[in-house]
């Protein structure tokens, strides 16, 4: 007969590895939830404005067509004569100005428009000497490079530095690589034999 305490242990086991099993599809679903919730809620917020389904359903409709309008013109012209009327009244407003230009820029970058030095990956030590993490180079001036060091597993959030140039270590990772390798706390390292090849 076996141990009631390794019985424990031995379920605890089997629930911790059935748990990091689905957390991915909880993520998934967590995601799907939230994007029904807020066309949902949107919706309905219309229609409380308007007070009749069909009004709502045509702004609905409307600004489904808008915005695929708007991605039509920026894939193919690169701008669109909407966006830029809207950074023209924008580039008017004191602070707001500020917040929608550094929004702007972030998700220019992670989207790939911009330059393409912004869409280089380095290595760089931190937050100690011999420890080595990925980093996105947002900009660069002269010998100084400006990098995002990302955190596991929401590459989002991190820690905005400067180094000079002979700190960091050039990678062949591109932006969604390096993404796939915060998300996945290391599991999925597309190019591991770099690691190999940093200073130790």
């Amino acid at each position: 007969m076996r141990n009631p305490l390794q019985i424990l242990k031995t379920s605890l086991n089997y629930f911790l590895l059935g748990l990091l099993a689905v957390i991915p599809l909880v993520v998934v679903m967590q995601i799907s939830i939230w994007l029904a919730q807020f066309l949902l809620n949107t919706v309905f917020d219309v229609r409380s404005w308007v007070g009749q389904y069909w009004i709502t359903a045509v702004v609905f409709f409307g600004v489904y067509a808008l915005l695929v309008y708007i991605g039509y013109e920026l894939t193919k012209h690169r701008q669109s004569l909407i966006v830029s009327l809207i950074d023209l009244v924008i580039e008017r407003l004191p602070f707001l100005r500020t917040v929608y230009r550094v929004s702007k820029k972030v998700i220019d970058m992670f989207r790939g428009r911009g330059e393409e030095k912004v869409r280089e990956v380095v290595y760089v030590e931190y937050p100690k000497d011999g420890v080595w993490v990925p980093a996105y180079v947002t900009n660069k001036e002269g010998e100084c490079y400006v990098l995002f060091i990302p955190t596991s597993p929401n590459p989002t959030s991190g820690f905005t530095v400067i180094v000079h140039e002979s700190k960091v270590v050039k990678s062949q990772l591109s932006f969604e690589e390096v993404s796939t390798f915060i998300i996945s706390v290391g599991a999925d390292y597309p190019k591991a034999a770099e690691a190999c090849r940093l200073p130790h």
